[in-house]
């Protein structure tokens, strides 16, 4: 009885181990299950349109080095193209965009390149086209002419643009494995790369490191796959070589003043105005004017002039401006836009050139706004081109670096033109509504440095006025100013009886006193102030200084031997 008992209780327990088995293998599956849910690799793949930002058949992602770009390039007929704006900001920004003549120009030091919109080029693909109001540039064609490496991939469409070789850290796949969307084992596949394959790594983390394919994929990989991890720096191998645009800059220091004539008769006043001036190299006369609006210059030049200048010893360096015309409605906005009035405005400067024997041009267009920014650099380059070629120096004259006119270009003027001039003053103008100096040292510092900080030294000359400005500050508060030599301000303050003293803030003797109904005030350029900016020019290593004007020293000699110890070593 005792054992059929046992038996009996052993058969009890049978169900409940079996059924404890079971919960036990249900559990453990669930959790190996939900173990497997959460450390096995995901296969998914990421959606490689909306990965680049594409939307349509033609729009190819950009690379560039390292990073993607928000703007997108077209992929046609087997070609990249990028939007003008692209290419200026990223590869190359002398490419200009002819929108009169339906064309995109490229200068090089001897000639400038045309490629017409939609034409083919030699090579048997078209060069540059426009769509949707933009200029669309062959990646083929702006590598002829700029410094960088590209590869483009299809399915899906991207380009990898390569413009710097600095130092990166590169690793090696140890086996086949996928780059992620994300880091983690459930991202997205970007794709697949083969063992031993070489990547970039772009930053490290703890598990997984941010990595670039070569291809151009830049997602996430885990950082135990990675080996060989070391830091390289890539060889440059772009097969561009730089065009030489330099032109005639002279192996000397330049020391030029203006000789303002505005009629053709007034040619004769030379021989007087350099009369007693010493140290000058270069005169330059305004003598070419934009007289209309289709291209046209009027030119008051003389042959004599330059004569009798080159049998003191000067060169002559003629000057054209955009202001003279002003009141006639000339317009250098509506000029510049259109190559053929470029071509018209250089075309008769060269035969002027020519005719009067000039040793080169001064280029004087204070009017450009920001809207004709890029006609006028291109107008300059055209001008560089013909200027080169027949051995006349080609110098521009800016206002003061500021925001207000950086569309003037002054880097790529130094590029194109042998000298660049800042007119060293207006710091405080005639219509100005508060007096100050002319140009004081800081100011004309300032301008300096930040010119030499985009052109080499050696082709910026500093122009300093050889006037100021008597300021006369009413008793309702406004200001009225008048412009004078600077030998006729010493004299003012003779005859009312003043004396002035140096001003440390701006360099300059400074006077002040009350009259006429309110209070007059005068910043002095003289012997002093003239050899403070002088040693800021020498500071800088610049090229040469400018004088504005001639007549403006009033016979006081002197002044030109302090102007003349700029040419000093």
């Amino acid at each position: 009885m005792g054992g059929k008992k046992k038996k009996k209780k052993r058969r009890k327990w049978i169900p409940a181990l079996i059924a404890i088995l079971l919960i036990l293998i249900i559990t453990g599956s669930a959790a190996g299950v939900w173990l497997y849910d959460r450390y096995s690799y995901s296969r998914e793949e990421a959606d490689l349109q909306a990965y680049f930002g594409l939307s349509g058949e033609e729009d190819t992602a950009i690379l560039l080095n390292h990073a993607f770009l928000e703007q997108k390039g077209l992929l046609r007929d087997g070609h990249c193209y990028l939007d003008m704006d692209t290419v200026h900001d990223c590869l190359n920004d002398r490419f200009y965009a002819d929108r009169n003549g339906g064309a995109v120009l490229y200068t090089l030091p001897d000639q400038v390149v045309r490629a017409g919109l939609g034409e083919t080029s030699p090579e048997g693909y078209i060069a540059a086209f426009e769509q949707d109001g933009k200029f669309w540039l062959a990646l083929d064609f702006v590598k002829k002419y700029s410094d960088f490496n590209f590869t483009l991939y299809t399915a899906p469409n991207r380009v990898l643009l390569e413009t710097e070789w600095e130092e990166i850290q590169t690793a090696r796949v140890k086996k086949k494995t996928a780059i992620r969307l994300r880091g983690g084992v459930k991202s997205e596949i970007l794709t697949q790369v083969e063992a031993g394959a070489p990547l970039t790594v772009l930053k490290e983390f703890e598990d997984w490191d941010c990595v670039q394919s070569q291809d151009g994929y830049i997602g996430y990989l885990e950082k135990k796959r990675l080996e060989e991890v070391q830091t390289e720096t890539p060889v440059k191998n772009t097969g561009f070589v730089e065009p030489d645009y330099s032109g005639n800059t002279r192996p000397h220091k330049i020391n030029m003043a203006w000789h303002q004539v505005t009629e053709e008769k007034a040619n004769s006043t030379f021989p007087g105005v350099v009369e007693g001036v010493t140290g000058l190299n270069v005169i330059s006369p305004t003598w070419f004017f934009l007289s209309d609006n289709e291209g046209g210059v009027e030119s008051i030049a003389s042959p004599e002039y330059v004569q009798e200048a080159h049998g003191k010893g000067l060169e002559v360096w003629a000057l054209v401006d955009d202001f003279t015309h002003e009141a006639d409605g000339v317009n250098p906005n509506q000029i510049l836009p259109w190559t053929e009035k470029r071509a018209a405005i250089i075309e008769t400067l060269m035969a002027e050139a020519e005719r009067c024997g000039l040793d080169g041009i001064n280029v004087d267009f204070e009017k450009i706004k920001e809207e004709a920014g890029e006609d006028f650099i291109q107008f300059i380059r055209e001008l560089s081109v013909a200027c080169r070629a027949r051995g006349l120096v080609l110098s521009v004259d800016n206002y003061v670096p500021r925001n207000f006119n950086a569309h003037y270009r002054w880097k790529e003027q130094g590029v194109m033109a042998d000298y660049v001039i800042i007119m060293g003053y207006d710091e405080h103008w005639g219509g100005s509504q508060e007096p100050g100096s002319v140009a004081s040292i800081g100011y004309v510092e300032e301008g300096i440095q930040t010119m030499t900080g985009m052109v080499p030294s050696r082709k910026v000359i500093n122009a300093i006025p050889l006037y100021t400005r008597i300021w006369t500050t009413f008793a309702d508060g406004t200001v009225s100013s008048r412009a004078v030599g600077i030998q006729a301000a010493s004299d003012y303050l003779l005859q009312q009886g003043v004396a002035y003293q140096w001003d440390e803030q701006t360099g300059q003797n400074y006077a002040r006193f009350d009259a006429e109904g309110g209070f007059v005030q005068v910043w002095l350029e003289d012997e002093q102030s003239i050899s403070g900016k002088i040693g800021v020019m020498k500071k800088y290593d610049l090229g040469g200084i400018a004088s504005w004007k001639l007549t403006f020293d009033d016979g006081r000699e002197n002044i030109w031997s302090v102007i003349a110890g700029f040419l000093a070593d």
